[in-house]
Protein backbone atom coordinates (compact mmCIF):
# COMPACT_ATOMS: atom_id res chain seq x y z
CA UNK A 1 0.00 0.00 0.00
CA UNK A 2 1.34 2.98 -0.59
CA UNK A 3 1.33 6.32 1.54
CA UNK A 4 0.74 10.07 0.31
CA UNK A 5 3.92 12.10 0.93
CA UNK A 6 3.47 14.26 3.56
CA UNK A 7 4.17 18.00 3.13
CA UNK A 8 7.35 18.69 5.31
CA UNK A 9 7.16 20.96 8.30
CA UNK A 10 9.09 24.52 8.03
CA UNK A 11 9.32 27.14 10.42
CA UNK A 12 6.74 29.73 9.29
CA UNK A 13 8.24 33.07 10.90
CA UNK A 14 11.41 32.27 8.18
CA UNK A 15 8.61 31.77 5.71
CA UNK A 16 6.52 35.08 6.53
CA UNK A 17 10.48 36.94 7.05
CA UNK A 18 10.89 35.57 3.17
CA UNK A 19 8.15 37.74 2.02
CA UNK A 20 10.11 40.79 3.00
CA UNK A 21 13.54 39.65 1.50
CA UNK A 22 11.51 38.55 -2.26
CA UNK A 23 10.07 41.86 -1.65
CA UNK A 24 13.09 43.95 -2.00
CA UNK A 25 14.61 41.33 -4.18
CA UNK A 26 11.62 42.08 -7.04
CA UNK A 27 11.91 45.61 -6.25
CA UNK A 28 15.33 46.41 -7.51
CA UNK A 29 15.73 49.46 -5.15
CA UNK A 30 15.47 50.60 -1.19
CA UNK A 31 12.30 50.78 0.21
CA UNK A 32 10.42 52.44 2.94
CA UNK A 33 9.38 50.21 5.88
CA UNK A 34 5.74 51.10 4.71
CA UNK A 35 6.39 50.48 1.18
CA UNK A 36 8.11 47.20 2.38
CA UNK A 37 5.28 46.12 4.51
CA UNK A 38 2.24 46.80 1.91
CA UNK A 39 4.34 44.77 -0.58
CA UNK A 40 4.78 42.28 1.55
CA UNK A 41 1.25 42.07 2.74
CA UNK A 42 1.72 42.53 6.58
CA UNK A 43 1.41 45.82 8.89
CA UNK A 44 4.39 47.93 9.32
CA UNK A 45 4.54 47.02 13.01
CA UNK A 46 4.53 43.41 11.97
CA UNK A 47 7.61 43.97 9.56
CA UNK A 48 9.61 45.88 11.70
CA UNK A 49 11.21 42.98 13.60
CA UNK A 50 12.01 40.49 11.05
CA UNK A 51 13.84 43.53 9.63
CA UNK A 52 15.92 44.59 12.71
CA UNK A 53 16.72 40.50 12.80
CA UNK A 54 17.93 40.22 9.29
CA UNK A 55 19.54 43.52 9.17
CA UNK A 56 21.97 41.94 12.08
CA UNK A 57 22.54 39.12 9.71
CA UNK A 58 23.09 40.96 6.68
CA UNK A 59 20.43 40.10 4.51
CA UNK A 60 18.91 43.56 4.91
CA UNK A 61 20.99 46.95 5.13
CA UNK A 62 18.93 50.35 5.99
CA UNK A 63 20.67 53.56 5.39
CA UNK A 64 20.88 55.57 7.93
CA UNK A 65 20.27 58.75 6.25
CA UNK A 66 16.69 58.00 4.66
CA UNK A 67 16.00 55.38 6.75
CA UNK A 68 14.92 53.08 3.41
CA UNK A 69 15.66 49.74 3.45
CA UNK A 70 17.75 47.39 1.10
CA UNK A 71 19.33 44.17 0.40
CA UNK A 72 22.49 43.56 2.52
CA UNK A 73 25.58 42.24 1.97
CA UNK A 74 25.10 38.66 2.88
CA UNK A 75 21.90 38.83 0.46
CA UNK A 76 24.12 39.83 -2.44
CA UNK A 77 26.80 37.23 -1.52
CA UNK A 78 23.86 34.83 -1.58
CA UNK A 79 22.66 35.95 -4.82
CA UNK A 80 26.27 35.82 -6.44
CA UNK A 81 26.65 32.39 -5.62
CA UNK A 82 23.84 31.21 -6.74
CA UNK A 83 24.26 32.32 -10.20
CA UNK A 84 27.60 31.13 -10.30
CA UNK A 85 25.72 27.73 -9.51
CA UNK A 86 23.53 27.92 -12.57
CA UNK A 87 24.28 26.88 -16.44
CA UNK A 88 21.90 28.66 -18.77
CA UNK A 89 22.67 26.06 -21.21
CA UNK A 90 22.11 23.28 -19.12
CA UNK A 91 18.73 24.87 -17.95
CA UNK A 92 18.00 25.24 -21.69
CA UNK A 93 18.58 21.77 -22.27
CA UNK A 94 16.48 20.35 -19.92
CA UNK A 95 13.92 22.68 -20.77
CA UNK A 96 14.19 21.78 -24.45
CA UNK A 97 13.24 18.36 -23.32
CA UNK A 98 10.40 19.20 -21.84
CA UNK A 99 8.95 21.15 -24.30
CA UNK A 100 9.28 18.94 -26.76
CA UNK A 101 7.93 16.16 -24.80
CA UNK A 102 4.50 18.43 -24.18
CA UNK A 103 4.57 20.10 -27.73
CA UNK A 104 5.90 17.49 -29.87
CA UNK A 105 7.11 19.98 -32.16
CA UNK A 106 11.67 20.04 -32.48
CA UNK A 107 13.38 22.38 -30.11
CA UNK A 108 16.50 24.51 -31.26
CA UNK A 109 18.76 26.31 -28.35
CA UNK A 110 20.43 29.22 -29.54
CA UNK A 111 23.44 31.19 -28.58
CA UNK A 112 25.42 34.37 -30.49
CA UNK A 113 28.41 32.53 -31.38
CA UNK A 114 31.54 33.88 -33.17
CA UNK A 115 29.90 33.33 -36.41
CA UNK A 116 26.04 34.73 -35.34
CA UNK A 117 22.88 33.15 -33.92
CA UNK A 118 24.03 29.49 -33.85
CA UNK A 119 22.39 26.29 -32.70
CA UNK A 120 23.95 24.54 -29.73
CA UNK A 121 20.93 21.93 -28.99
CA UNK A 122 18.54 20.32 -31.06
CA UNK A 123 15.50 18.40 -29.60
CA UNK A 124 14.11 16.34 -32.36
CA UNK A 125 10.15 15.53 -32.68
CA UNK A 126 8.82 12.81 -34.40
CA UNK A 127 7.18 15.50 -36.82
CA UNK A 128 9.51 15.40 -39.62
CA UNK A 129 11.13 19.36 -40.87
CA UNK A 130 12.71 19.66 -44.38
CA UNK A 131 15.37 22.19 -43.67
CA UNK A 132 19.29 21.19 -43.18
CA UNK A 133 19.45 22.01 -39.30
CA UNK A 134 21.90 20.48 -36.33
CA UNK A 135 23.92 21.81 -33.79
CA UNK A 136 26.59 24.75 -35.19
CA UNK A 137 24.08 25.93 -37.63
CA UNK A 138 24.34 29.47 -38.36
CA UNK A 139 20.42 30.85 -38.70
CA UNK A 140 19.65 34.12 -40.68
CA UNK A 141 18.10 37.44 -39.28
CA UNK A 142 15.18 36.67 -40.70
CA UNK A 143 14.86 33.33 -39.25
CA UNK A 144 12.54 33.43 -35.60
CA UNK A 145 15.69 32.76 -33.78
CA UNK A 146 17.89 35.46 -35.48
CA UNK A 147 15.54 37.59 -35.30
CA UNK A 148 15.35 37.43 -31.34
CA UNK A 149 18.79 38.46 -31.26
CA UNK A 150 18.10 40.93 -33.84
CA UNK A 151 15.83 42.63 -31.44
CA UNK A 152 17.84 42.36 -28.47
CA UNK A 153 21.52 42.59 -28.88
CA UNK A 154 23.06 45.35 -29.42
CA UNK A 155 21.85 47.39 -32.88
CA UNK A 156 25.07 47.94 -33.95
CA UNK A 157 26.76 44.55 -33.45
CA UNK A 158 23.66 43.19 -35.46
CA UNK A 159 23.69 45.86 -38.22
CA UNK A 160 26.95 44.59 -38.82
CA UNK A 161 26.01 40.60 -39.05
CA UNK A 162 23.41 41.94 -41.25
CA UNK A 163 26.16 43.37 -43.70
CA UNK A 164 28.51 40.73 -43.28
CA UNK A 165 25.41 37.70 -44.46
CA UNK A 166 25.13 39.64 -47.27
CA UNK A 167 28.61 38.97 -49.35
CA UNK A 168 27.83 35.73 -51.37
CA UNK A 169 30.96 34.01 -49.43
CA UNK A 170 28.62 34.11 -45.68
CA UNK A 171 25.49 33.14 -47.56
CA UNK A 172 26.27 29.65 -47.62
CA UNK A 173 27.15 29.39 -44.30
CA UNK A 174 23.46 31.09 -43.24
CA UNK A 175 20.39 29.41 -42.70
CA UNK A 176 17.37 31.67 -43.81
CA UNK A 177 16.62 34.57 -46.22
CA UNK A 178 18.74 37.41 -46.42
CA UNK A 179 17.44 41.06 -45.90
CA UNK A 180 19.40 44.32 -45.37
CA UNK A 181 19.23 46.15 -41.93
CA UNK A 182 16.85 48.52 -42.80
CA UNK A 183 14.52 46.21 -44.38
CA UNK A 184 14.71 44.38 -41.13
CA UNK A 185 13.35 47.17 -38.51
CA UNK A 186 9.46 46.73 -38.95
CA UNK A 187 10.23 42.64 -37.56
CA UNK A 188 12.22 43.65 -34.81
CA UNK A 189 10.14 46.58 -33.37
CA UNK A 190 7.34 43.72 -33.31
CA UNK A 191 9.40 41.08 -32.03
CA UNK A 192 10.25 44.03 -28.56
CA UNK A 193 6.77 44.55 -28.62
CA UNK A 194 5.06 40.65 -28.65
CA UNK A 195 8.35 39.26 -26.21
CA UNK A 196 8.58 36.94 -28.85
CA UNK A 197 9.32 36.10 -32.90
CA UNK A 198 6.88 34.12 -35.34
CA UNK A 199 7.48 32.78 -38.77
CA UNK A 200 5.21 30.83 -40.86
CA UNK A 201 5.92 29.32 -43.60
CA UNK A 202 9.26 31.82 -44.43
CA UNK A 203 12.11 32.24 -44.70
CA UNK A 204 12.22 28.50 -45.27
CA UNK A 205 9.18 27.23 -47.25
CA UNK A 206 7.02 24.79 -45.13
CA UNK A 207 8.20 25.69 -41.87
CA UNK A 208 7.18 27.77 -39.19
CA UNK A 209 8.46 28.84 -35.74
CA UNK A 210 8.39 30.52 -32.81
CA UNK A 211 11.35 32.25 -30.52
CA UNK A 212 11.88 33.60 -27.51
CA UNK A 213 14.75 35.15 -25.19
CA UNK A 214 16.07 33.75 -21.64
CA UNK A 215 17.71 36.88 -20.40
CA UNK A 216 20.69 36.76 -17.49
CA UNK A 217 20.63 38.38 -14.30
CA UNK A 218 21.48 41.37 -16.05
CA UNK A 219 19.12 41.48 -18.67
CA UNK A 220 21.12 40.42 -21.38
CA UNK A 221 20.28 37.26 -23.65
CA UNK A 222 21.56 34.46 -22.56
CA UNK A 223 20.12 32.15 -24.78
CA UNK A 224 17.03 31.80 -27.42
CA UNK A 225 14.43 29.23 -27.50
CA UNK A 226 12.81 28.08 -30.30
CA UNK A 227 10.09 25.68 -31.11
CA UNK A 228 9.97 24.92 -34.72
CA UNK A 229 7.57 22.44 -37.27
CA UNK A 230 5.65 22.20 -40.17
CA UNK A 231 3.40 24.55 -40.72
CA UNK A 232 0.18 22.68 -41.77
CA UNK A 233 0.79 20.90 -38.16
CA UNK A 234 1.78 24.22 -36.23
CA UNK A 235 -0.29 26.42 -33.66
CA UNK A 236 1.20 30.02 -34.93
CA UNK A 237 -1.32 31.99 -32.94
CA UNK A 238 0.15 34.52 -30.99
CA UNK A 239 -2.26 33.51 -28.04
CA UNK A 240 -2.25 29.91 -29.04
CA UNK A 241 -0.56 27.02 -27.02
CA UNK A 242 2.68 27.23 -28.63
CA UNK A 243 3.22 30.23 -28.21
CA UNK A 244 1.82 30.42 -24.52
CA UNK A 245 3.94 27.64 -23.08
CA UNK A 246 7.14 29.09 -24.76
CA UNK A 247 7.21 32.19 -23.28
CA UNK A 248 6.30 30.09 -19.79
CA UNK A 249 8.90 28.29 -20.19
CA UNK A 250 11.72 31.22 -21.08
CA UNK A 251 9.81 33.04 -18.65
CA UNK A 252 10.94 30.23 -15.82
CA UNK A 253 14.74 29.83 -16.94
CA UNK A 254 14.83 33.63 -16.63
CA UNK A 255 13.93 33.99 -12.95
CA UNK A 256 16.07 31.22 -12.35
CA UNK A 257 19.18 33.17 -13.85
CA UNK A 258 18.08 35.78 -11.73
CA UNK A 259 16.11 38.26 -14.36
CA UNK A 260 13.96 40.36 -12.54
CA UNK A 261 11.00 41.79 -15.11
CA UNK A 262 10.18 44.69 -12.81
CA UNK A 263 14.04 45.50 -12.45
CA UNK A 264 14.41 45.63 -15.72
Amino acid sequence: MQHEEKEQRGIQSIEVGGQLLAALADSGSSMTLKQLAETARMTPAKAHPYLVSFGKTGLVAQDPVSGRYGLGALALRMGIAGLRQLNPVRLGMAAAVELEQRIHHTVALSVWGNAGPTVIHLEESSHPIHMNLRPGTVMALTTATGMVFGAYLPALKMQRFAEQSMHPQAFAQVVGALRSWPELQPDLQEVRQRGMARVIGQPIPGVSAFAVPVFDHNGQVALVLTLIGPTGGFDAEWDGGNASVLKDVAAQISARLGFSPTAA
